[in-house]
């Protein structure tokens, strides 16, 4: 059985960045663009009060998560495509931009709507597992997570995108915090909403 990847590090985003600084072509690719369509079409809500956006990377989706949101938190693991985000998002003042390494790092306030997108995979079990109590921890009664990761194994990443959201599905069953609302499966990625049930 081969031995469990380790969570993937500041030092990995990195040299990611610094190859390419557009790595994943968030602001060309065609999947990216039809991806970021239904994300935000999962979302039952016109207006979300406080929303936490991990992985925010070069800060194309924030952009448009933004209209979306009152206050918006947005945060990655390398401070090298946070430069680009905050240009982005210059004009807007309801956006905060923040280097933050989750889950050693985690804001203190509670959100309505807590998005991880492309991001669970690159957490090993365990880590996810400290991830996923934190998000749920963080998560105001009746707010909601939407997950969303590419599905196809990729050979240096801990997990793949079906072990997040199926690990995800787990806090559904039996009691659990959470309450699935929404599915989506598209050729190469998956999409998850969850709402955090209400405190009894």
């Amino acid at each position: 059985m081969p031995t469990p990847l380790p969570s993937l590090d500041k030092t990995y985003f990195d040299a990611v960045y610094q190859a390419n600084a557009d790595p994943w072509s968030f602001s060309s690719s065609v999947y990216e663009q039809e991806k970021y369509r239904d994300t935000l079409a999962a979302l039952p809500k016109s207006q979300y009060q406080s929303a936490f956006e991990i992985g925010c990377s070069i800060g194309v989706l924030t952009e448009q998560l933004a209209a979306r949101c009152q206050q918006l938190l947005a945060v990655d693991a390398s401070e090298l495509p946070l430069e680009a985000a905050r240009k982005r998002l210059a004009n807007n003042p309801d956006v905060t931009i923040r280097l933050m390494r989750i889950p050693d790092e985690f804001p203190a306030n509670t959100f309505d709507l807590i998005l991880l997108s492309e991001v669970g995979y690159y957490f090993a079990l365990p880590d996810l597992a400290r991830v996923r109590q934190l998000l749920i921890d963080h998560l105001i009664p009746g707010g909601q997570l939407l997950l969303v990761h590419w599905t196809p194994f990729v050979h240096d990443y801990p997990l793949t995108g079906d072990q997040v959201h199926d690990f995800f599905m787990e806090c559904t069953q039996s009691g659990g915090p959470l309450a699935h609302l929404t599915h989506k499966r598209a050729a190469t990625y998956r999409l998850d909403l969850f709402q955090k049930k209400a405190e009894t």
